[in-house]
C-alpha cells in the first residue's frame, strides 16, 4: 500500500524489499505523503481534507454517499457550495444517517434513499479507527440518533464503487484498541452476547449499549433499540486488536448477529489529517507500485 499526493504525482516506488517469515515477498508498510491545496493553506487541516476529498474524487453526474461525522459534515457543506457555484452539477446524495441527510438538505444537495439507490459512484465517511496495513475501518462507536443503526451506513459504503475515509492521524493505527459495535436481534440477546464473549474470552467484554444514562453490561435502564428492533452490543477490547479481518469473520459466523461496525472495502482511500498537513493513502495504488493489492 502506498500514498498519493494532492498534485497527483506518480506513486513513490521503493528500492527496499520486504519478506514475510515464510520468505515470500510482501508489500512494504504504507508511507504517507503530505499534500495540500495551495488556495486553502490557512484553512484548518480537517477542512482542507474535506475539500480535497470533494475536489479530487467527486465529478458532475455522480451519485455520492454522504458520510457521518465532523469531517463528513464539512465535506457535505463544501459539496453544497460547489453545486451552488456551478462547479459541480447533477449530483445526487445518499445519506448514511439522519444527521448527514439533514446537513445535505440544508446545503441544497438533492437526496435519494439508500434502499432505492441501485448505484453509488463514490462515498466519503468518517471512521472511528483504521488499521494501517489494510485500511479496514471501524465505524459506529458514536451515539446513534433517531433509532438509526450502522446498517444504512454500511450499505452505502459497500454499495459505493470507491470510498474515502477522512480521519485524524490518531485514528490511523497499527495497534488497534477500543470497541466494535455489533447489531443483534433483540430476542434472546443475552445468549448472543455470551456467544460473542466466548469468541474473545480474556480479550474483550461485551456490553449492551444504553441510549441514555450510565452504561453497564445490560445497557442500563434504557438500552438502545434501533428502528429495526435490534440491540447494539459493544465488544470492548481490553487487549490490542491483532487482526480486524479475523474479528469480522468471527462475528459473521455468529447466528443472529445482524451486522457489525467493521468495514473492509477495496479500493479504499484514507485521507489522514495531522497538525502538519494532510496525507493520502490509497489501497488501489499498490498494483501500480508493483505490490499485490490487499
Amino acid at each position: 500500500m502506498v500514498a498519493s499526493t494532492a498534485s497527483l504525482a506518480p506513486p513513490c516506488r521503493s528500492s527496499l524489499s520486504f519478506t514475510s517469515s515464510s520468505g515470500r515477498a510482501r508489500a512494504p508498510p504504507p508511507r504517507a505523503v503530505r499534500c495540500s491545496a495551495p488556495s486553502d493553506i490557512d484553512a484548518p487541516p480537517l477542512l482542507r481534507a474535506a475539500k480535497y476529498t470533494v475536489d479530487r474524487y467527486i465529478k458532475s453526474g455522480m451519485v455520492v454517499g454522504l458520510g457521518s461525522g465532523n469531517a463528513s459534515c464539512m465535506a457535505i457543506k463544501y459539496l453544497g457550495q460547489q453545486l451552488r457555484a456551478g462547479t459541480l452539477e447533477d449530483i445526487v446524495g445518499v445519506p448514511t444517517s439522519v444527521t448527514s441527510a439533514s446537513e445535505a438538505a440544508k446545503s441544497g444537495i438533492p437526496l435519494d434513499d439508500y434502499q432505492g439507490c441501485s448505484q453509488i459512484d463514490f462515498a466519503f465517511d468518517d471512521a472511528d479507527i483504521i488499521e494501517e496495513d489494510t485500511l479496514i475501518a471501524v465505524i459506529g462507536r458514536r451515539k446513534l440518533e433517531g433509532g438509526e443503526s450502522i446498517i444504512q451506513e454500511k450499505f452505502v459504503l459497500n454499495a459505493a464503487k470507491r470510498i474515502v475515509f477522512i480521519i485524524t492521524e490518531n485514528k490511523y493505527k497499527g495497534a488497534l484498541d477500543g470497541s466494535v459495535p455489533v447489531l443483534v436481534q433483540s430476542l434472546n440477546w443475552m445468549e448472543i452476547a455470551e456467544e460473542i464473549d466466548d469468541l474473545f474470552l480474556g480479550d474483550a467484554e461485551v456490553w449492551r449499549r444504553p441510549s441514555i444514562g450510565h452504561a453497564d453490561p445490560f445497557g442500563g435502564d434504557f438500552p438502545v433499540v434501533t428502528k429495526d428492533g435490534h440491540n447494539v452490543l459493544d465488544v470492548i477490547f481490553t487487549s490490542p486488536i491483532a487482526n480486524l479481518a479475523q474479528v469480522a469473520e468471527s462475528l459473521d459466523r455468529v447466528d443472529r448477529v445482524v451486522d457489525h461496525g467493521i468495514v473492509s472495502k477495496f479500493p479504499c482511500t484514507a485521507v489522514v489529517v495531522s497538525e502538519s498537513g494532510v496525507s493520502v493513502i490509497d489501497s488501489a495504488l499498490t498494483k501500480v507500485a508493483g505490490y499485490p493489492a490487499l
